[in-house]
């Protein structure tokens, strides 16, 4: 279980000078505003307005075009040789979110044939008024052919600096620190002499700046309430010793097993021949797979919030991470269809019913009763390895303060480009 904690106004929305300016109305904002933007690139005309360096776009993706230059890796997981990939970037335009952002999470959906990886980094404007330098966010492959060329996927550790830090997969700035815009930068690599291109279809980013509310009011009726999506039920705790080289098995594969839970749901999950490497006494080889495939080599876990939603993007759907303010927003998703996986951390009895304590956990909200408490998919349920024990109900105040004070109300939104997103609110963080 991945530590959960990272240390609605008026919008105008103004392209100028290859910017992005989101200014909230200042009337609107209250010293207790939780301030959460999401912007993102996912089509020709997003990815022309960027800058290119050896990137085309074709058919709404950015693609590897002609290389730049060359860069000699030495993968930290691999067997220490180094190997030569030639690269082209594509930079996005800055995005000035109205607010002094404090973490930032960037998401993205790309395919990687082996032999090829992308790198996603972030830069921004201080309150000092400086640029800061390009801090990586993820170095990202969909596979983990090493023979032919690919790289361990992993984050970045040790990056920090007056500005801040990268923790795993979020940038946090120093205490007393903000930015005040962003962008981010793609470099897609791909082993020198092969024809093999990389595409990313999607990359974005969730900016925040949060107050340090310890507990948060109960939020009011959305809509939703006596609604159930039928998302089919996985424990991953009849995962308990499966394959330990992934994070230990089972026993830490919360994220990966909600994942492979909504991507089961849109019908997307992985193949029998996909799964073919798995034990056949595993009645559930996706949850396997989909530990496999978010690996995080530097993190050592299978929790790296959007390495996950990287390889739902890898099963033909759109995915991204960002924060929500309330459930009443979260009912917004329900009522259109979506369910999210939601990213909590209690104490033992702060969660009545769950039955144990954690650091960080995730678990999918799929609907809600009639009463407004929020029916979810936990995958460590009872602690009971049984995936009929999975499907549970928790008291809506409870959860909600597990959630919000504790990862700020992080989410991974899951879907398929066809299944429309609700309605954006004033202040858009989806």
């Amino acid at each position: 279980m991945k530590p959960a904690t990272r240390s609605t106004a008026t919008l105008l929305v103004t392209v100028l000078l290859g910017s992005l300016v989101v200014t909230p109305s200042v009337a609107a904002r209250t010293p207790s505003a939780r301030d959460i933007g999401y912007h993102e690139w996912t089509s020709s005309l997003d990815f022309l307005a960027g800058r290119h360096e050896g990137t085309t776009v074709d058919q709404g993706s950015l693609v590897f075009s002609d290389p730049t230059g060359t860069t000699s890796y030495v993968d930290p997981f691999g067997d220490g040789t180094a190997k030569t990939y030639e690269q082209a970037t594509w930079e996005s335009p800055e995005v000035r979110p109205g607010f002094a952002l404090t973490e930032l999470i960037a998401s993205w959906n790309a395919t990687t044939p082996a032999g090829t990886w992308i790198e996603v980094s972030m830069a921004g404007r201080s309150d000092l008024g400086t640029t800061t330098k390009w801090y990586v966010l993820g170095r990202w492959t969909d596979g983990d052919d090493t023979a032919a060329g690919s790289i361990h996927r992993t984050s970045v550790p040790n990056q920090e600096d007056t500005v801040g830090d990268v923790a795993v997969d979020t940038f946090v700035a120093n205490d007393g620190r903000s930015l005040d815009s962003w962008k981010l930068k793609v470099t897609l690599y791909r082993q020198a002499g092969s024809d093999q291109v990389p595409v990313v279809r999607s990359v974005g980013a969730m900016a925040s700046r949060l107050p340090d509310d310890k507990t948060v009011p109960v939020s009011p009726n959305g809509g939703a309430w006596g609604q159930v999506l039928d998302v089919p039920t996985y424990s991953q705790e009849t995962h308990i010793g499966h394959y330990p080289q992934w994070d230990n098995g089972g026993e830490a594969w919360c994220s990966a097993t909600s994942t492979a839970m909504v991507l089961d749901y849109w019908q997307a999950g992985p193949s029998r021949a996909e799964t073919s490497w798995v034990d056949p006494a595993d009645a559930d080889p996706q949850v396997d797979h989909a530990a496999r495939m978010v690996f995080d080599y530097a993190y050592d876990g299978a929790g790296n919030w959007p390495f996950n939603t990287a390889y739902a993007g890898t099963r033909q759907l759109d995915a991204f991470v960002t924060r929500l303010r309330s459930l009443t927003e979260a009912e917004q998703f329900i009522k259109a269809g979506i369910p999210l996986v939601a990213s909590l951390s209690f104490k033992k009895n702060e969660l009545p019913g769950a039955g144990y304590g954690t650091n960080g956990h995730l678990m999918v909200i799929v609907g809600f009763d009639h009463n407004g408490n929020v029916v979810v998919n936990d995958p460590a349920s009872h602690l009971i390895p049984s995936n009929d024990q999975v499907r549970t109900t928790y008291d809506r105040k409870a959860f909600e303060n597990a959630w919000i004070p504790h990862s700020g109300g992080l989410v991974y939104v899951i879907r398929p480009s066809s299944q429309p997103l609700p309605p954006t609110v004033a202040q858009s963080n989806w």
